[in-house]
Parts: C-alpha cells; structure tokens; sequence
C-alpha cells in the first residue's frame, strides 16, 4: 500500500484521539516510526509468518502503529477490515494477530459466539483506554495471549506493557487502578504521580509529561486516572 510506504520512508502527522483533551496534530518522524515498529514486533512476537487483523482505524495511533504498520514493514500478511463484534471471533481463526481497545473488547464479550470459540495460538493487545481485570480474563480464558499495553500518539502505542496468558494469575482491579505493566519500550519516571516518558519511540526530544497518574506496586505500574496540571513540552 503506497501509504504505508510514504509513512515508512517519510513519516507522517497523525492526529490524538481526542479522549483525554482536544485533539491535536503529532508528528511521526521516519525515525520514531521505525524505532516504535520494532518495539511492537518485538513485544507481539510479530514476524514475517504473522497474519494480523486490524479493526480499529488507522488514522489513530492504536490502528497504524500497534501491528499494522510493524507488520507491513517486514512483509507478514495485514488485513485492514470494519470492526463487527458478532463476527470477530470467526474472522480472527484466519489470524495470529489482532489490536483491540476495551470498548471493543466488552462489545465482542456480550457476544453470542465469544464463549463458542478458541482464541489459542492467538495474540491480541489492548489499549487506549484503561484495560480492566475482567476483560484480561475473559480473554485469557478463551487461550488467548492478551497483552494490556500504555501509550499515546505521542509516545507508543506499546510503550507500556503488561502479558497475560491462560496461567498468569490476574490482580483484581482495586482502588480504582488498571494494570499498564511492567515491560516498558520507554525511559519513564514520576513527578509528583504523574508519569513522564522519553526515549527513541517518542514524539518528542527530552522528557515529556503524560497526564496519567501512576503508581508502581511491586514493579507493576498501575494507571489511577488523570491529572489537569499538564505541562506542555
């Protein structure tokens, strides 16, 4: 696709979801693209026999930088298709792979057919929003291997990650905090709860200032909401 192929050689804007402040342009240099692809692949244990479904919409971080584009870049097969919930646990037996936010992931839980088939041998990674303890584990359950992942348009899209498969025991949700993990593609530290980020898969030079309070049990990092007080970089 000559998109992906411009994106690859030169970069290219894209845009903040919007979900946590008015949205606004991030630019993706060559370099950023490049070094957030590798982490992803390295992450998913995507290669070039992967087959990836991508159903979220890939002007947005979660759709283009997740698996797609890390996938296309190394030639493993990319289908790009409209989300429908009643049919994904059909479509995703032709696939290794798949990127999903929470919203989606609860509306294919209230499915008829999600308790009728396997996700084994089946990697799916979740983002974008807080990714809660019930969804790791009905998912897990299925035999998927299910990844909680943390990032932005300007710093991830698995900058932050947490793995789960069918055997890891999964922490309840408490006080309000979700799971964002503890293998991280980023250098990270906190200010006054709030977490700060730099490092070769960020937008920006030097260290920038995320917005989400964090917290950091037994080398787990929690997500407990936002902060107002963001300084801009």
């Amino acid at each position: 696709m000559k998109q992906f192929i411009d994106i690859l050689n030169h970069g290219c804007w894209m845009h903040t979801s919007g979900t946590t402040g008015a949205s606004k342009p991030v630019w993706q240099s060559r370099d950023r693209i490049l070094a957030a692809n590798d982490a992803a692949r390295d992450l998913q244990g995507i290669d070039k026999h992967s087959r990836v479904l991508t159903v979220c919409d890939i002007e947005h971080a979660g759709g283009l930088l997740a698996q797609t584009l890390p996938a296309y870049e190394i030639g493993a097969h990319t289908d790009i298709a409209k989300f429908n919930p009643r049919t994904y646990m059909t479509d995703i037996r032709l696939y290794t792979h798949s990127h999903l936010t929470p919203r989606m992931a609860r509306a294919i839980m209230k499915t008829r057919s999600f308790k009728d088939h396997s996700l084994v041998g089946r990697t799916i990674t979740c983002g974008s929003e807080p990714v809660t303890s019930d969804i790791i584990r009905a998912f897990t359950e299925r035999g998927a291997t299910f990844i909680a992942n943390w990032g932005m348009t300007e710093c991830g899209p698995v900058a932050i990650s947490q793995v789960y498969d069918r055997h890891t025991d999964i922490v309840d949700d408490v006080r309000g905090l979700t799971v964002m993990g503890d293998q991280t593609f980023v250098d990270w530290t906190t200010a006054e709860g709030q977490l700060w980020v730099r490092g070769d898969i960020c937008s920006y030079t030097g260290w920038y200032p995320t917005g989400d309070r964090v917290e950091v049990i037994d080398g787990v990092m929690y997500y407990s909401g936002r902060t107002t007080d963001i300084q801009q970089p």
